[in-house]
């Protein structure tokens, strides 16, 4: 059975998906655009959008009773992949210890012209 997970604050979906889905103990957040859920706006520069992303992914965690130590993978969307190093930084740091599994690549173009997207998977511990 899936469980559909859902929190204000965290960015509204802005299509046909849900924030996440819990299934079989395993959590799927969709990519998360760096939208601050509170103002709607998008901060400037990769370090800002990268964190503005994780804390989204955090508080749809905390709301499904999962913590970034249960975080198994992710997978970073970049509009520009000389964007890496910088938005590493930002992400090393949200990932101080055991970080997940990681892909990250390069994109022609994303949803409201930011500059990142992470999409994560989290498992129960």
């Amino acid at each position: 059975m899936k469980r559909i997970i859902s929190t204000d604050k965290a960015p509204k979906a802005i299509g046909p998906y849900s924030q996440a889905v819990e299934a079989a103990g395993t959590l799927y957040i969709s990519g998360q655009l760096p939208v601050n859920s509170e103002t709607g706006k998008v901060p400037e520069g990769i370090k800002a959008q990268t964190q503005q992303a994780l804390n989204n992914i955090k508080a749809i965690l905390d709301v499904a009773g999962y913590s970034v130590q249960d975080v198994v993978k992710s997978t970073v969307l970049l509009n520009d992949i000389g964007d890496f190093a910088a938005m590493n930084e930002i992400y090393a740091g949200f990932y101080s210890e055991n970080p997940p599994a990681r892909a990250a690549y390069e994109v022609a173009n994303l949803p409201l012209g930011v500059l990142v997207e992470i999409e994560t998977i989290a498992v129960k511990s």
